[in-house]
């Protein structure tokens, strides 16, 4: 049987999505300072990899981004902007033979039915549809041909819940997976087998960490732990509690973004602490250039840059 497997992010990189703000997301009271955030990573990405950019209307995006080399625009109706748990999840294959990748559509219920995400669950198979009808329109880099749309809607994941060491291995928590009103009433036993099967897994690794105060989703590693090259698990110090209207933000540098040629490290306006995350990161990643991203916008709807963006690992 054909075998693939989850790319580590730090692997070669086809493009990057990111699902832009708008009038009608919660963004709409902070509209003009997130999408200032949104131009500076949409800025840096470009620059070293093509970037997919989804937004129900392409008139919306400020004129600089429109007129952005190496940007593919996709328009379709959204709830909201975290692309990291409503997008593909993709694997690649273990040999050259096709299809040489799959893109895996699971449901995203708005982490456990906290928030409407009807629009959000649908937006991969707009993509999809986009895709196959103009196979060309993604600088090339995505060979509709030889990939495969596998449907999972039966079964909640949310990319922000899972990390890959490219290898075999995945890292999950249970407050997350195991959360109300995601895939129960399956046991933990039972989900890892569905993790196994659907993402050709060898093995899945369960943390017992707790999720950060504010935090939306249950728990996603990717606000607490990150899988390195070298298979160890960086955790990395938390920022000073940042609180607004009497409650905390779930500020965290390790939701930053790995990327061809650099990392997007989360900054929170706290130089000293922003200082040592990143040189932190920088010694992890030393191929990479380190680039600081203000984030404290980000953070008060409760992500930050991981969980806005989603990587296509590169198919050929």
């Amino acid at each position: 049987m054909k075998r693939y497997r989850l790319p580590a992010e730090w692997e070669p990189q086809s493009m990057i999505q990111l699902t832009w703000p708008h009038r009608g997301t919660d963004w709409a009271p902070m509209l003009d300072e997130i999408v200032s955030v949104y131009v500076e990573m949409a800025r840096e990405i470009a620059k070293r990899e093509p970037l997919l950019i989804v937004i129900p209307d392409k008139n919306d995006l400020p004129q600089e981004v429109q007129e952005m080399g190496n940007v593919t625009i996709v328009e379709c109706p959204t709830n909201d902007t975290w692309a990291r748990d409503h997008g593909f999840i993709s694997l690649v294959a273990d040999d050259s033979k096709e299809p040489n990748a799959l893109l895996l559509d699971f449901c995203f219920n708005g982490w456990g039915e906290k928030f409407i995400a009807d629009k959000d669950n649908a937006i991969n198979r707009h993509l999809w549809d986009f895709m196959t009808q103009h196979p060309k329109s993604l600088n090339s880099q995505l060979p509709t041909l030889n990939v495969q749309y596998i449907d999972h809607n039966d079964f909640v994941l949310e990319g922000g819940s899972i990390e890959s060491d490219g290898k075999g291995t995945i890292y999950t928590t249970r407050c997350c997976l195991m959360a109300p009103h995601r895939n129960q009433p399956l046991t933990q036993q039972q989900i890892e087998e569905k993790l196994k099967e659907y993402l050709f897994a060898e093995r899945v690794v369960w943390l017992d960490d707790e999720p950060l105060p504010g935090d939306d989703t249950d728990g996603h590693i990717d606000t607490l732990a990150r899988i390195l090259p070298d298979g160890s698990l960086l955790r990395l110090p938390l920022p000073d509690p940042i609180i607004e209207d009497g409650e905390q933000l779930p500020a965290t540098y390790a939701n930053y973004l790995i990327l061809n040629g650099a990392v997007l490290v989360p900054t929170y306006g706290q130089p000293e602490h922003d200082e040592e995350a990143m040189r932190i990161i920088g010694s992890a990643f030393p191929d990479r250039e380190i680039i600081g991203i203000d984030s404290r916008p980000i953070i008060r709807q409760h992500g930050s840059i991981h969980c806005c963006t989603m990587q296509f690992p590169s198919f050929t």
